[in-house]
């Protein structure tokens, strides 16, 4: 009962904190930049946020779940907390404030936009992956379809391997020892990270959809949820989340929010040309 109640009760109380730390963000942005960001709250916002996220984060689910697995236990479990979390919204720390600070130097955030776009399309790479060994026995009509996608995918990613292979950690926690509680917060913290950085540069161009307060925060909760499923049953979620439907939704998702960020970096740049 204490290895799933007291994880998730963090879990809730992290992301709590978290918002709260987003608002004091845009407070201090708005103060010193002038940014002129509003910190309302609107349950559409939040709901973008948390329904992107939650459809793009396949690998991140597999990446925790296998961490979960390797380091079991209540304080690993709240250590893989912490660290998921924090590095989650470090990243996305980052980036609003880099967005903030610097939206008005196009070629800046254009190219910001097009690293981010690339890590997504290596992302649904690896989701076409999943979903194309999962697909090995049904019928040809959808093997091939599959096959075909990962195919140009690897092509594309492939010209950029030597960058991207620099820039997106691997989801495998396969080989990962057993860690102690605080290399354990540091591992988690690295690959959210990291992620968390590109993915939420690459959903720039919302901001002119919705608001940045609330999709963040979204985003936010969208974690939290996927931590608490994770915690009560990681080898089911493990098994919902590799079904083909979702790899295939979330690949989808990804290649969209690259392609739309390509072109919003495209008009970045011609805009500074």
């Amino acid at each position: 009962m204490r290895d799933q109640a007291l994880p998730i009760l963090l879990t809730v109380v992290t992301a709590a904190a978290l918002v709260a730390v987003l608002l004091g963000e845009i407070a201090l942005l708005n103060r010193l930049a002038g940014a002129g960001i509003s910190i309302s709250i609107r349950w559409y916002d939040v709901l973008v946020g948390m329904t992107i996220y939650l459809k793009t984060s396949v690998d991140f689910a597999i990446f925790i779940a296998r961490v979960m697995e390797r380091n079991p236990g209540w304080r690993s479990r709240i250590a893989i907390e912490i660290g998921t979390a924090a590095g989650n919204a470090a990243g996305t720390f980052a980036i609003l404030a880099v967005w903030v600070l610097f939206h008005q130097v196009a070629w800046l955030l254009g190219i910001m936009i097009v690293i981010a776009s690339l890590v997504l399309l290596r992302l649904a790479e690896d989701g076409m992956e999943h979903a194309k060994d999962a697909v090995a026995g049904y019928r040809a009509a959808l093997r091939r379809p599959i096959q075909g996608a990962t195919g140009v995918l690897s092509r594309i990613n492939g010209w950029f391997d030597p960058v991207l292979g620099r820039l997106v950690p691997s989801m495998n926690a396969e080989g990962k020892e057993r860690l102690s509680f605080w290399p354990l917060i540091v591992f988690s913290f690295t690959v959210p990270f990291v992620l968390g950085l590109d993915d939420f540069a690459g959903y720039v161009p919302l901001f002119s959809v919705v608001n940045v307060v609330g999709f963040a925060t979204g985003v936010f909760l969208g974690h939290m949820i996927l931590n608490v499923v994770l915690y009560l049953s990681p080898k089911r979620t493990v098994a919902v989340v590799t079904q083909p439907l979702i790899s295939l939704l979330g690949s989808a998702a990804f290649v969209g929010l690259a392609l739309w960020g390509l072109i919003e970096a495209g008009r970045l740049l011609a805009e500074y040309l």
